[in-house]
């Protein structure tokens, strides 16, 4: 592949960015080298290194110096990423890895950019050169008696190596340059902690490290238990979502970044650093299936254990540490290739979002059917959430596209029938206790609301709200689950497709073409969907056309410009790959 170059502002294209992560926060790496995004100690702490976001923000960079064309993949069953150089006087190969430690999350960070020379001589240069925290900090240098450290408020950056060519350290960045030959092993690395004394570790420690880190990698894949269709994809995504939880608390964000728009329009930037009830339902989902234990009791445990303190006020999404978000902020700072807002906080914050419901008590059904039981407070919890879900479904809410214009979105009623169909079948199970028999005519009230309100004789399709003939792609999600997989929802996926179709790819709802890009997720809903109503071929070829849709290395974003395939939105998104593992479970009759 040849190198894709920045633009004149120094931008990177969204498409060029690979993950890697330690359990605790994600870097992401471009195509020509730089790491231009790394929060630290945590994934939605202020990054020391935002040059995703503004050109000014700070970056790692390390390359060759001379022109050079670029191959990488993640080493096998791994999170750890080996790009591959080439040049005219040789090919060099770079191993970045967040290293773990040998129980797991290391107490600090640590991030080891391993240098290969393969053949011949290439002439490599790095830098360190830190953000300023989008204009909260000033960056200075504060040289240690054996390796120079960067601070930037509370944050301390030490700079390591092995043969790195370190130069004499000046200004606000820690730079190096340095010559490979075949043989020959290179290491930069960056130690950081926050508000804590700083551990400079031995450099030979840290590249071992990186070894160790493929290793607990490879050991988590070696116990993914998924061997239907499509194994390879479905193991990176699942890769990819390990990325996303936070191993500190068990709860899972939404995605890696913030900010990155929808358009190149401007405008829908939004902040997705945030645990989502609905998103770690749908990752309960597709885990639960792939045989992984550990992440599906974490996940399940902290979020009963948030929803308990907060009581009837569900939250649509918390901090990764369940705290409640209170408003957002608008840092100085250009947004990518120009296209602002810098969002930190999510407006969406108190909405009333009645899927909420049924994405709780999913969670809660699919724990127990992988085989586990209930405490009796969360029991007490649940029955009084689904009393209240019979009443409160009757109200208009801002969706699940998380809308300022509330309306009776078809598919937030059928969030509450997902609630009470659960609600029901868990106390069949012996794991609840309550009114069943109200909660299941309330059930029915829901189903027979939809068929008599979302339905459009004149459209042969679910609607998005009563009143309207637009359409909402969510309604996908309730052929997954079950609501609906006769003819009504077969025409429906037709009407989808045809109105918001965009080759194999689709936009949310309604009018979303002329304001943002197709929305991942969506596609790969429309194969499971085809298959629960028995299009099991025309399934499989929508997901032979989706696959290649992922970048070079099986990262997908939030959105994608159909135009030219271009990713726009926050990246990696968790829902995008999430959307793909249920896909090829559904195809491979494991869903």
């Amino acid at each position: 592949m040849v190198i894709a170059l920045r633009d004149e502002d120094g931008f990177a294209d969204i498409r060029s960015y690979a993950a890697i992560g330690d359990g605790r926060t994600v870097a992401l790496v471009s195509l020509d080298g730089s790491i231009d995004w790394y929060p630290t100690p945590d994934l939605d702490s202020t990054p020391a290194f935002a040059r995703l976001l503004d050109a000014g923000e700070g970056f790692l960079a390390l390359a060759p110096t001379a022109e050079f064309t670029v191959e990488r993949r993640y080493a096998d069953g791994s999170n750890v990423l080996e790009t591959t150089y080439t040049t005219a006087t040789g090919t060099v190969r770079v191993t970045d890895s967040l290293n773990t430690g040998v129980a797991g999350r290391l107490p600090w960070g640590e991030l080891a950019r391993r240098v290969d020379g393969v053949t011949g001589r290439v002439e490599m240069a790095w830098c360190v050169t830190p953000g300023t925290c989008f204009g909260s900090a000033s960056p200075w240098l504060d040289n240690g008696p054996e390796h120079p450290v960067l601070r930037i408020d509370a944050v301390g950056l030490g700079v390591l190596g092995i043969d790195h060519g370190l130069k004499t350290p000046e200004g606000r960045s820690v730079e190096g340059a340095f010559t490979t030959s075949a043989g020959s092993r290179h290491l930069v690395a960056v130690v950081s902690t926050h508000g804590e004394p700083l551990p400079l570790p031995d450099p030979r420690t840290i590249d071992d490290g990186v070894d160790r880190t493929i290793r607990n990698w490879q050991a988590w894949s070696d116990n993914f238990a998924y061997d239907g269709d499509y194994r390879h994809a479905v193991l990176r995504s699942a890769l990819t979502l390990k990325l996303l939880l936070h191993s500190p608390s068990g709860s899972i964000a939404a995605a890696a970044t913030t900010s990155l728009p929808e358009s190149a329009a401007g405008g829908k930037n939004w902040d997705y650093r945030y645990a989502w009830v609905r998103d770690t339902a749908y990752t309960l989902h597709s885990l639960t299936r792939a045989g992984l234990r550990e992440e599906v009791h974490g996940a399940a445990s902290w979020m009963l254990k948030n929803l308990r303190s907060q009581g009837s006020d569900l939250q649509v999404f918390t901090h990764l540490n369940g705290s409640i978000p209170e408003g957002t902020r608008r840092p100085d700072a250009t947004g990518w290739r120009n296209n602002g807002p810098v969002v930190d906080g999510n407006p969406a914050a108190g909405q009333l979002q009645l899927g909420v419901f049924g994405d709780v008590f999913d969670i809660v059904w699919q724990y127990v059917q992988a085989g586990h039981v209930l405490d009796p407070a969360t029991m007490r919890q649940l029955a009084d959430l689904a009393d209240l879900t019979c009443d409160v479904w009757q109200r208009r809410d801002a969706g699940m596209w998380e809308l300022p214009e509330e309306r009776h979105y078809v598919t937030s009623k059928l969030g509450c029938w997902n609630a009470l169909r659960c609600a029901v079948l868990l106390a069949e199970h012996g794991q609840l206790q309550g009114p069943v028999q109200r909660w299941s005519a309330e059930r029915d009230r829901i189903r027979d609301w939809v068929h008599e309100h979302g339905w459009s004789e004149e459209r042969q399709s679910y609607i998005w709200y009563p009143g309207t003939t637009e359409l909402d792609a969510s309604i996908l999600l309730h052929a997954i689950s079950g609501f609906d997989t006769g003819p009504r929802m077969s025409s429906t996926i037709d009407a989808l497709r045809e109105e918001l179709g965009a080759g194999p790819l689709l936009y949310r709802y309604s009018g979303m073409q002329d304001e943002e890009a197709t929305f991942v997720a969506c596609a790969y809903w429309a194969v499971s969907a085809l298959v629960a109503v028995g299009r099991r071929d025309e399934a499989v070829d929508l997901m032979e056309e989706l696959l290649p849709l992922a970048n070079d290395v099986g990262i997908m974003s939030e959105m994608i410009e159909p135009s030219d395939n271009s990713f726009m939105g926050n990246i990696p998104q968790g829902l995008s790959h999430l959307a793909l593992i249920v896909a090829a479970l559904s195809i491979s009759g494991k869903s």
